[in-house]
């Protein structure tokens, strides 16, 4: 597939009739499958665990789950090339998978409903590992079977309705259990939402068979097959390649706990626990674990790459199976591919420096049942709504124009809470500071989602995606790390007396509780601590300036690319 910068506009109605079909209708479902393993296993089994007597240290650990979806992109390859025996004759590739993946996830919430975690924790987190890696495994077929299914322009309506279905799963995910372990307990709760993914089930029975698939060959030919030393081979390049994907996990995670036990096994405690308290320095730390992705990546093209003047099968299968995917999309992109891994980087960038908005909206002044009302209620109907309009743009402006749109988004939702700082603690400016941020929000993703999609070509769909989707993310753990010193920074320049001291006028009539404990959280005046907020905010939106620059970059290669193709 490809972004097509000449597509046509769609009516208004033929654009929301594509939300109505039978394939959006499905996606529903599959978002709520996606959705709903997610939170039981990453939120609420916390719960469950810190009720059961554990420590707070113990169940973090459990937080290492989450691993699998940040290296998804390394197994991907497999559900791209192999086939389920039986099933994919009768379902169609993507469809087999899924239903097998369905099934094993009811099986490994049904074994974690029987496990008592104050009694056998081992078995406890080896089924909650097992429901995080497949359920990372089932993102990657689910993406997959919705790219191959639908057409470019249908692919903003396809992920608008697996994000409402994911949306839903969440708050089932996140209410219901806790509901049914009050009245009936812990186990019978887990048993319940393991029933729940019949659901994703019927969604795949009644989904339409994607486009045939496309196996790509391997060419091995000429390579003589040498068991004795293939093995070998075999089991070493695997290992630099396990080594490769824990630096990388572990990275990307923030979380050096399986490294540092891996040392602490081979009896090396001392450079365990340098390893941890590398990772946990502040800010010093995001560049350790920066440094673990680049020599992760780096150790596991290593593995994978030939051996130079040798070719053996392990050489040529573990090349084809991760190289082939980014060689073609460097090839069908010449010229443009760098702008493009640039643009999906960057693109969300200014919504990942928001992670202190929680402290933002604490020191202002407001309550923590209005944040609640605002962020959980009020702020979840409209990244609904965000979402929807997305896949609308993508359907009724094509592909590229809105892309750039969406590109906007970010940092005109970001100047809202430069608004909302000078406002104070108004809970009206609350909601509209929110509502503005949530749409802009779930357009902007929305319209990723669909543009990463439409990047992807046949044989190595589900590969590609997974490697966008794990790329995007990764600028923003560096540039987020440093929102609360950017905060206080500039809270201290202004007063004293700096370049945006003049900045202090704006919150020299708010109310007393606004910006109350900022002398004795952050050593500065009420007023220096709305303007280094309000600095933030300001930042923030530059630097979703870059990705408005790329957009309008890419969408103009697009268009010259087209009219270039045009006979």
């Amino acid at each position: 597939m490809s972004a097509d910068a000449a597509e046509p506009k769609r009516g208004a109605l033929a654009a929301l009739a594509i939300f109505l079909e039978r394939r959006a209708l499905v996606m529903l479902a599959l978002g709520f499958a996606s959705g709903l393993p997610n939170l039981l296993i990453f939120d609420t089994l916390s719960l469950w665990l810190r009720e059961a007597g554990l420590s707070l240290k113990v169940i973090s650990i459990f937080a290492l789950a989450t691993l699998s979806y940040s290296l998804k992109f390394l197994w991907a390859p497999l559900i791209d090339r192999t086939q389920v025996p039986v099933l994919t004759r009768l379902l169609g590739h993507r469809r087999s998978w899924m239903i097998v993946l369905q099934v094993l996830l009811m099986l490994g919430l049904w074994l974690i409903s029987g496990t008592d975690p104050a009694i056998n924790l081992g078995a406890m987190a080896a089924f909650a590992a097992l429901v995080a890696f497949v359920s990372a495994t089932q993102d990657i077929v689910i993406d997959a079977w919705r790219i191959e299914a639908a057409e470019v322009e249908k692919q903003g309506a396809m992920a608008a309705a697996y994000q409402w279905g994911y949306r839903i799963a969440m708050i089932v995910a996140g209410a219901a259990p806790l509901l049914l372990a009050e009245a009936y307990g812990w186990s019978a709760s887990y048993a319940v939402m393991a029933g729940l993914m019949l659901f994703g089930v019927l969604g795949v029975l009644g989904a339409p068979r994607e486009k045939a698939h496309a196996i790509r060959p391997i060419h091995a030919e000429g390579v003589p097959s040498r068991p004795a030393l293939e093995i070998p081979e075999w089991i070493g390049r695997l290992a630099v390649f396990a080594l490769g994907a824990l630096l990388l996990g572990s990275g990307l995670a923030a979380d050096a706990s399986m490294l540092s036990a891996l040392l602490s096994a081979q009896g090396a405690n001392g450079a365990a626990d340098a390893v941890r308290g590398a990772w946990e320095m502040k800010p010093e730390g995001v560049y350790v674990q920066l440094l673990a992705v680049a020599v992760g990546l780096a150790i596991i093209v290593l593995a994978i790459c030939p051996i130079p003047g040798v070719r053996t099968r392990p050489g040529v299968y573990l090349f084809a199976a991760l190289g082939d995917p980014l060689r073609d999309f460097l090839a069908r992109y010449r010229g443009v591919a760098a702008l493009i891994l640039a643009l999906i980087c960057l693109y969300r960038l200014s919504d990942f420096v928001l992670n202190i908005m929680n402290p933002f909206y604490a020191d202002l002044g407001f309550t923590k049942v209005e944040i609640a009302e605002a962020r959980k209620v009020f702020g979840v109907v409209m990244t609904v709504i965000g979402v929807g309009m997305g896949g609308f743009l993508v359907a009724r402006l094509g592909m590229m124009r809105a892309l750039v749109i969406g590109a906007f988004a970010g940092p005109i939702s970001n100047l809202a809470f430069g608004w909302l700082a000078i406002q104070g603690p108004q809970l009206w400016a609350l909601f509209v500071a929110i509502g503005i941020d949530n749409v802009a929000g779930g357009v902007a993703g929305t319209c990723l989602i669909a543009y990463m999609s439409s990047l992807t070509t046949a044989g190595f769909t589900a590969t590609q995606y997974a490697l966008f989707s794990s790329l995007y993310a990764l600028p923003g753990k560096l540039v987020a790390s440093q929102s609360g010193r950017i905060v206080e920074g500039s809270a201290a320049s202004a007063d004293a007396g700096g370049a945006i001291a003049g900045l202090k006028g704006l919150f020299a009539g708010l109310p007393p509780e606004a910006f109350a404990g900022a002398m004795a959280k952050s050593g500065v005046t009420p007023a220096a601590l709305g303007a280094g907020y309000l600095v933030f905010f300001l930042y923030s939106s530059l630097v979703g300036v870059a990705a408005i620059i790329l957009a309008f970059m890419v969408a103009a290669r697009e268009r010259d690319r087209a009219k270039a193709d045009k006979p």
